[in-house]
């Protein structure tokens, strides 16, 4: 049987061609790349995208009609995201002090589709609806099959364990809160929700799960390994080993600089990290043999427009490639509208002309 080059990459497998991952919002560099305005023609843009970069693996519109251009302030709690804007991103609304946070019941609240900020915003109440929801995405005639050998199917999670007390009560009462014993029985509470959700994974067909968690900021840790290690990398080992006994592995997704945590991550059980730039991704290779890895290229470096400050930033990636036969090529820090389209040219055409083991 003949295996894509991600199927390769991920399994760690040193496929010839390195692959990509990248995460992309950039349509103005679509329009730059291709000669035709993304947002007049938003279908033939990315048609003809996908003929020039197939590696990218963009999705088609399935229609041509026009998009409005969005405005580049379009408010002070947004953004301004590919075609269009982010959400407020502003967390914690419900709750006003630390009184609130430790009269919050994760497991009795349990339905969060009317919370959109806690991203993962579904109902969790019980295992019977998680299991009705990815049924619905997957196909509840696939439910408890395997995927196909050799396929990239995959599911994601957003909310691995950190994310649901950030998300929830915001930075300010999640930091005021998390040292307090309290804190513990709300981090057990979400810990059976995601179990519902990991017992759901491990029925679905897909050979990966994509986990992210924000456990760094890109000088390292946010919390101390102590409570790491009291409240979530435990609990990893727990999730991460239901799927894998179904024979799925697991990709650890990290903003940040995970260099202090990611032995951790590894011994709790997953194959793999796609974080970004500020992570020391050659210490690692050359620490876990052939485990996957991406996200060390850096969109910084590509708005420079500098030829050669990208080329050798390409080099600097082959590098690490050479190290581990499961690394993938990826902007770690995303490729968002404003990065010019002449310095993802240079990344991209250099790319496909080096990114290819001997």
């Amino acid at each position: 049987m003949t295996y894509s080059d991600k199927y390769l990459a991920f399994m760690g497998m040193g496929p010839k061609r390195i692959p990509h991952w990248e995460h992309w919002s950039d349509p103005d560099a679509e329009s730059y790349l291709t000669g035709i305005d993304y947002f007049a023609h938003p279908r033939l843009c990315r048609q003809k995208l996908a003929e020039l970069y197939p590696q990218l693996e963009l999705g088609i519109p399935e229609s041509d009609d026009p998009i409005e251009i969005p405005k580049d302030d379009v408010g002070s709690h947004t953004v301004r995201w590919g075609s269009g804007q982010t959400a407020t991103w502003e967390h914690g609304n419900m709750f006003k002090d630390e009184d609130d946070v430790f009269a919050f019941s994760p497991l009795e609240f349990g339905d969060f589709s009317g919370i959109p900020s806690v991203v993962e915003a579904y109902d969790f109440s019980s295992y019977e609806a998680v299991e009705e929801r990815y049924k619905k995405w997957f196909g509840e005639e696939n439910f408890g099959k395997p995927a196909p050998e050799g396929s990239v199917a995959s599911v994601g999670f957003y909310n691995t364990t950190f994310m649901w007390p950030l998300l929830t009560f915001g930075w300010d009462l999640f930091l005021q809160t998390c040292l307090d014993e309290r804190f513990e029985r709300i981090m057990d509470e979400f810990a059976e929700i995601n179990r519902r959700v990991f017992r759901v994974f491990a029925k679905l067909p897909v050979n990966f799960v994509v986990c992210h968690d924000d456990i760094v900021n890109s000088r390292g840790p946010i919390c101390s390994p102590e409570w790491m290690n009291k409240y979530v990398f435990p609990r990893y080992e727990e999730y991460w080993s239901m799927v894998k006994a179904a024979g799925k592995r697991v990709i650890f997704m990290v903003d940040g600089n995970v260099d202090r945590y990611a032995d951790d991550i590894f011994a709790c059980g997953a194959s793999g990290i796609i974080s970004e730039p500020y992570t020391d991704y050659k210490a690692i290779a050359k620490k876990h043999k052939d485990c996957f890895l991406a996200g060390e290229g850096d969109n910084r470096i590509l708005s420079t427009n500098d030829r050669s400050l990208i080329y050798k930033m390409v080099d600097g990636m082959l590098e690490t490639a050479a190290l581990t036969g499961g690394y993938m090529m990826c902007i770690g820090n995303h490729i968002p509208w404003n990065v010019p389209g002449e310095g993802i040219k240079y990344y991209l055409d250099y790319s496909a002309e080096k990114a290819v083991r001997s």
